[in-house]
C-alpha cells in the first residue's frame, strides 16, 4: 500500500470495522472525517502499531476464556 491509505482499506487490513479506527484514530489525536479519508503514512505507521500491541495483548486474554458464572459445566462425554 504505497502514498496514502484510506480509512476504510486500514481497517480491512486490520480486521476492524472503519468505525473503530476512526475512534482509535481520534485518541492518536488525529483529525479524519470518515472512512474515506486518506491518512498520512506515518500515521497508518502509528495506527497499525496500536492495534498490534491491541490485538496481542487481547489475543493472549482470549486464549483461555472463563467460564460464565451459573453456566453448565460440561459433563463426560458418553463412550
Amino acid at each position: 500500500m504505497a502514498g496514502k491509505p484510506r480509512v476504510h482499506e486500514l481497517a480491512k487490513e486490520l480486521d476492524v470495522t472503519s468505525k473503530v479506527v476512526l475512534e482509535r484514530l481520534k485518541e492518536l489525536g488525529e483529525f479524519v472525517k470518515s472512512a474515506s479519508s486518506t491518512v498520512e503514512a506515518p500515521v497508518a505507521r502509528r495506527l497499525r502499531e496500536s492495534f498490534g500491541k491491541a490485538t496481542s495483548e487481547s489475543a493472549s486474554a482470549t486464549q483461555a476464556p472463563a467460564p460464565k458464572p451459573g453456566a453448565p459445566r460440561p459433563g463426560p462425554r458418553p463412550a
